[in-house]
């Protein structure tokens, strides 16, 4: 049993959640009975076990200081943080945020906050991962804020103009109407992050460029932040093409779900062969996304937990029938 001492200025309320609900989730998730009189909270269960719950309590109480209101989501991030990184960094429940026209957005898993010090320091980055890992919402919130501070003079947007699984046909209206639809999320995600009138300012200036990645062709791109998303459907011709536009004061990010190709079977993913060919060259770093890091609706977590283990039966099947003919 371990006395845990709140230090004062911690929000009680506020870390322990409507009756009590974020010490419920610390009791389930790391397997200790938790339980608080005032500013004391008393820890039972296994030493290592009450040494995870202390250190992320405690880092819990020191976010509520801030008078950063902490969600019942927060702290099943943190929990699974100590999986991960045991006991959790201090850098990651506290974590600089990146400044964008509307507001701010911080790193919500220990995934996240290397990718975003990745951005920093090297100027190719190659973030893999699920869906819902935020990959390009980071990105492209990184991209906003070194055109913000005059770090770049351009925000160039790139993605595969790929259909994902089914037949589109002819599509009807001029170049832009054509490969508008394959760009939606690349717009969503910039409407998310500042006024729609600005940011339809800085498409028309040219300051923010959204094209298809076949229009990266033969071009070099300066002064530029640039991110490729959906990499998974370049094809390995496109990737060097696109990897080879890279031009002077410029930084490149390139996402992508290797689960999720799109291509003909003949065709093979750029992404997943850069994998290999670029993984010891130096300056370019590679940052690896979990189910772990997934932060939209908590189904989606779980979703891909589902298709993963079915993926994973389903070979061994396979590998166990092909082993009795």
């Amino acid at each position: 049993m371990r006395k845990v001492k709140l230090r004062e200025g911690v929000d009680l309320a506020n870390l322990f959640g409507p009756q009590d609900m974020h010490l419920r989730l610390i009791e389930d998730g790391l397997q200790v009975r938790v339980s608080a009189r005032g500013d004391e909270v008393t820890l039972e269960g296994q030493p290592e076990a009450v040494g995870r719950a202390e250190h992320l309590l405690c880092e819990l109480a020191e976010r509520t200081i801030g008078r950063r209101q902490l969600k019942s989501e927060d702290v099943t991030r943190a929990l699974k943080a100590t999986e991960i990184d045991a006991p959790p960094k201090a850098e990651f429940l506290d974590p600089v945020p990146i400044f964008i026209p509307k507001g701010s957005v911080v790193p919500k898993t220990p995934t996240q906050h290397l990718y975003i010090e990745a951005i920093q320091k090297h100027d190719l980055v190659i973030g893999i991962g699920p869906a819902g890992t935020g990959k390009t919402y980071l990105a492209m919130a990184m991209a906003l804020g070194a055109l913000m501070r005059k770090e770049v003079s351009r925000i160039v947007l790139a993605r595969p103009a790929v259909e994902a699984g089914e037949r589109l046909g002819f599509l009807p209206g001029d170049m832009y109407a054509k490969v508008h639809p394959y760009l939606r999320p690349l717009y969503d995600a910039l409407y998310g992050m500042m006024d729609t009138d600005r940011a339809n300012r800085l498409i028309e200036r040219g300051d923010i460029e959204l094209a298809p990645l076949a229009f990266m062709r033969g071009r070099t791109l300066n002064d530029a932040f640039v991110i490729l998303d959906e990499a998974q459907n370049a094809t390995a011709e496109q990737m060097k093409m696109f990897l080879t536009r890279l031009g002077s004061n410029s930084k490149a990010v390139v996402t992508g779900d290797i689960t999720q190709v799109d291509l003909p079977p003949d065709r093979t993913s750029g992404l997943i062969q850069v994998t290999e060919i670029l993984r010891a060259v130096d300056g370019i770093k590679f940052i690896y996304f979990h189910e772990g890091d997934i932060v939209r609706h908590r189904l989606v977590q779980d979703i891909i937990l589902a298709y993963n283990q079915y993926g994973n039966e389903a070979g061994n099947d396979q590998t166990s029938s092909d082993e009795t003919k």
